[in-house]
């Protein structure tokens, strides 16, 4: 078998396409790779705390490899410190590396384009699949999954902290991806068929963040033709029991 290493986000993508890559019995999953906010111990983007993401590993009954990242970490830094870590996979005998990415081409491009340098080869298990049937066959299959962050330029407070199912599918405003693959939202899965056991946590409180852009045109993620970004989420905050 291909040997692999799965980048892991703690919510229903990556769960999704881990349960594909699993089925298809082609990879040897040899662990599963997460980038933690060393400023705050938190999954990055989700905001998750990290014993939340040791319990998903250990219901997976995968090893976890975590990569620090600095909150305010430059484009150029975020680069190096990745590419260092996928040489060193590449070391240890993985050829590629999986994601659970659905329809961002830039991102997948980026991906690639710095995989290769490493010698990596790049695997989307969901890759333009149609995300409505995706997040139907996920509920329908027993996963279980919360919203911990939620884009709140297109989703209010009460979007955050809550089970996805079929009923908040349903209550989405037009024009947000069922599997908030724009960014909408963000989740954390608890449970389903690849978990030993089901992970419980208590619901904290709901916070607002803001973000500000680089100041440096080298670090900021946009083009120059798109000079504003969304800046403020909700966060839930998910407290291990």
């Amino acid at each position: 078998m291909k040997q692999a290493y799965f980048n892991w986000s703690s919510g229903k993508d990556s769960a999704f396409a881990l349960y594909k890559i699993l089925e298809q019995q082609e990879f040897n999953i040899t662990k599963l790779v997460t980038t933690l906010n060393s400023d705050v111990d938190r999954v990055s983007m989700h905001g998750l705390r990290e014993e939340l993401l040791d319990l998903q590993a250990e219901s997976l009954g995968l090893p976890l490899e975590k990569i620090l990242l600095s909150g305010n970490v430059s484009m150029s830094q975020y680069s190096k410190i990745l590419g260092d870590a996928a040489e060193a996979l590449v070391t240890a005998g993985n050829t590629h590396s999986i994601f659970g990415d659905i329809f961002l081409e830039d991102l997948k491009a980026y991906r690639e384009e710095q995989l290769q340098k490493a010698g990596l080869k790049a695997v989307f298990p969901l890759w333009k699949q149609d995300t409505e049937a995706l997040i139907n066959e996920f509920i329908d299959l027993g996963f279980k999954a919360i919203t911990v962050c939620v884009n709140a330029k297109l989703l209010d407070e009460s979007f955050v902290g809550r089970v996805i199912d079929k009923e908040f599918i349903e209550e989405l405003p037009a024009g947000i991806d069922p599997c908030g693959e724009n960014g909408e939202f963000h989740t954390f899965v608890y449970d389903g068929p690849i978990f030993k056991t089901s992970i419980d946590f208590s619901i904290g409180e709901k916070v607002l963040r803001g973000y500000e852009p680089s100041e440096s045109d080298d670090d900021n993620c946009f083009s120059d033709d798109q000079k504003s970004w969304d800046t403020k989420f909700w966060f839930c905050d998910l407290i291990p029991v």
